[in-house]
């Protein structure tokens, strides 16, 4: 039998008998719900050497969201996040469903089966698709939302330490859909910084793995916050720093109702095959800033933004998203209807 199989079903197996072990049904007097959609729309205006990309200019939807969260019983919750104008693919509905999954809570352990967000650090990454503006070349090219299994285990700490283990699809299952991530993850808080750090193991062939050391970093400074984040990724062949990329956001809560960012990112990569997010050849910077307002008094569930950025550098990427002299522009309204929540 094949060694590598046998490997993937122990730790599949692992995890999901956490998920089962000593788990019972529980009176259900205690249930929540909370269902609401989010809905954003922009003018973007877009410009490469130049010349307009008339394709991407104009007035647009840009996100659809249905979200449902809740619990059942004392133990069991839930999540489900669908992007309404994300297209699915002949195969599965489930392509444009973000989050779908349910997690049993015992004392410090917390068991997640269903599709989830890949447990990659870094703040950029951690960004919900419709609070982005721009970023960088890797944001674009990697596929978050995987189905798989995690255990979350929470250290009591004041720092509210945590520390989660998941096996879930590869961010590259496009190639074969049998191709798994194992991702160990650390999260923590403590007063003036704030940290997501990762360590990731994908493959990006059958049996083949591409390894993401990824730090952010949050500090936390009265009203300013500064986002750091540092990716590195290498062949397993090749541990070396010639495939990375660097994430700064800064920005500044001048009132309740007023952010104010600035943000730039450089992506770079010098001959690693196996990163399928920025191809070797890619050496790109980008810088931009953005205002978002809230116009509501004591309320946040409509947001007007607008963010400007330029792009310099190569892309090895003939199909990327991000390129040299490339100018955007975004004006847009972003905002929340509750339509259930008990």
């Amino acid at each position: 039998m094949n060694k590598n199989l046998i490997k993937r079903a122990m730790a599949c197996m692992g995890l999901l008998s956490f998920f089962l072990l000593g788990t019972e049904a529980v009176a259900q007097e205690s249930n929540h719900v909370n269902l609401r959609m989010e809905a954003r729309g922009d003018y973007q205006y877009e410009y490469i050497d130049g010349y307009s990309i008339d394709a991407a200019n104009g007035f647009r939807g840009k996100q659809l969201n249905l979200r449902l969260n809740g619990t059942i019983g004392e133990s069991w919750s839930y999540v489900y996040r669908q992007r309404m104008g994300k297209p699915n693919s002949d195969a599965s509905y489930f392509d444009a469903v973000d989050h779908i999954n349910l997690t049993y809570t015992t004392g410090a352990w917390a068991f997640t089966g269903g599709k989830q967000t890949v447990a990659v650090g870094g703040y950029e990454y951690d960004r919900a698709p419709i609070d982005f503006y721009f970023g960088s070349e890797y944001w674009y090219n990697m596929a978050c939302y995987q189905w798989g299994v995690s255990a979350k285990y929470s250290l009591g700490t004041e720092s509210n330490d945590a520390v989660m283990l998941q096996v879930v699809q590869s961010a590259f299952r496009s190639i074969n859909p049998s191709m798994l991530s194992y991702n160990v993850m650390w999260t923590g808080s403590y007063g003036w910084l704030d940290i997501l750090h990762s360590v990731n193991m994908l493959e990006y062939q059958p049996g083949k793995f591409v390894n993401f050391i990824a730090l952010g970093h949050q500090f936390n400074m009265g009203d300013f916050k500064l986002q750091l984040d540092w990716m590195n990724r290498a062949d397993m062949a090749n541990f070396g720093f010639d495939d990375f990329s660097i994430m700064a956001d800064l920005s500044w809560s001048a009132t309740d109702k007023l952010n104010v960012y600035g943000k730039y990112s450089f992506d770079m990569n010098d001959g690693n095959y196996a990163d399928y997010c920025v191809l070797p050849g890619t050496e790109l910077s980008r810088v931009g800033a953005g205002v978002e307002y809230f116009p509501i008094k004591e309320s946040k569930d409509v947001r007007l933004h607008g963010a400007y950025s330029f792009a310099w550098g190569k892309n090895g990427n003939p199909y990327g998203s991000v390129w040299g002299d490339h100018a955007f522009l975004t004006l847009g309204v972003t905002w929340k209807m509750n339509i259930l929540s008990k």
